[in-house]
């Protein structure tokens, strides 16, 4: 029979037979089994005390508008996050830190306007990205480089500005068809001309005064000193050739100064 082992032991039997309370819900949410239900709570901000084994946080039809830096606590295994129906219009680009295991994300029907590529860099395991009825124009490049595994992205309902700037999105929904799936219903509202136009419709052709290379400050600043140098040698060479003109012209009129033979007095 072994001996006694002590405290320890019956520590260890303690924790076995009372396992440790679950992480405590925020008193305006409703928690059950890793899923957070704080929808329709009049909220102004994200709850911070979380439960940390949150695997689903629903946040929609609140008044949430500003999603400041580290806006959540660590959640390391939250995989869907939803936010809807809010006030949201800015996101600070640190505001989804520490969600790096997140895989949806919801942030349709808000007033999102501009969107920070360094926003979504923490999500590397974004699949579905939802950001339909907003106040998007554009849609940059780096935001869709920056969701490397994003399989479904929905952009429905946007006031896209069909420009030049509209061509990041253009080229990523040409090689991306299958991960946008209401691709076809998504159309231009400005220009006016261009109001309800498709924008899978575009060709290359259309977007070609897009891709003339912009000059830079210092190429302007080259072509400045080029154009002056320039003038201020056309210049000297003006002024030097007429100055031999005008000596041409004033011998042609005196010949007789060249000609006169010499005389000597007295001779």
């Amino acid at each position: 029979m072994g001996a006694w082992k002590g405290p320890s032991t019956l520590l260890a039997l303690l924790l076995l037979l009372c396992p440790l309370p679950a992480p405590a819900c925020p008193p305006t949410c409703s928690c059950w089994a890793g899923d957070v239900d704080c929808r329709q709570r009049a909220l102004y901000e994200v709850p911070q005390r979380l439960p940390a084994n949150a695997s689903t946080l629903w946040l929609g039809y609140n008044f949430i508008a500003v999603l400041g830096a580290r806006a959540f606590p660590s959640l390391p295994v939250l995989l869907r996050l939803s936010l809807p129906h809010n006030h949201l219009g800015m996101i600070h680009r640190q505001a989804l830190v520490g969600l790096r295991a997140l895989q949806e994300l919801d942030l349709s029907d808000n007033q999102l306007a501009v969107l920070s590529p360094e926003t979504f860099l923490p999500l590397g395991s974004l699949a579905t990205l939802n950001l339909g009825d907003n106040r998007l124009e554009e849609l940059g490049a780096g935001v869709l480089r920056a969701l490397p595994r994003l399989q479904a992205l929905f952009l429905h309902g946007n006031p896209w500005v069909c420009s030049c700037s509209i061509l990041p999105l253009w080229r990523w929904l040409g090689h991306n068809r299958e991960k946008v799936p209401e691709k076809s219903l998504l159309q231009c509202m400005f220009p006016k001309q261009l109001n309800m136009y498709p924008i899978m419709a575009f060709k290359n052709e259309s977007f070609w005064p897009c891709h003339e290379t912009p000059l830079s400050t210092q190429h302007y600043a080259t072509f400045l000193l080029i154009g002056l140098f320039s003038f201020l040698a056309s210049i000297i060479f003006c002024t030097f050739m007429g100055s031999i003109v005008v000596v041409y012209q004033h011998l042609r009129r005196e010949p007789h100064f060249w000609r006169r033979p010499l005389t000597c007095r007295g001779c």
